[in-house]
């Protein structure tokens, strides 16, 4: 099949179920998130993608915005004792770390593909 007979994947379709940025059917990623090779619906090479530290920042400025709301509402509220925020806003990051990660590296992926930086990107209309 031609990358022309591939119609353009949304990104949150892409970011939610973390598919393939030009198929939006194959899976985008091999584990946590180690990207696989290949795509094994439509076979784009995704052995070249990088998103760098591009996620990371993302969720440290996403996430920490959240966290940082979240213990000041907290505290305004309610005034519990110190311990309380060391027991409940760890937890909350490193879960919120792990679920915003990969979707946000799949935004940045599909956004490397449309902007033709990943595997020669989609057909030209």
């Amino acid at each position: 099949m031609s990358a022309a007979e591939y119609p353009p994947a949304s990104l949150l379709t892409i970011a939610l179920h973390c598919r393939c940025p030009r198929c939006g059917k194959g899976p985008l990623f091999a584990g946590l998130l180690k990207v696989t090779p290949r795509c094994t619906h439509c076979g784009l090479d995704l052995a070249a993608e990088d998103a760098g530290d591009g996620p990371a920042v993302l969720v440290v400025f996403v996430l920490g915005a959240i966290v940082v709301a979240g213990a000041l509402v907290v505290e305004a509220l309610f005034s519990p004792p110190l311990w309380v925020h060391v027991v409940l806003w760890p937890p909350v990051t490193l879960g919120g770390a792990i679920l915003l990660l990969r979707p946000l590296k799949a935004v940045l992926i599909a956004q490397q593909y449309r902007h033709r930086a990943l595997g020669g990107g989609p057909a030209t209309p």
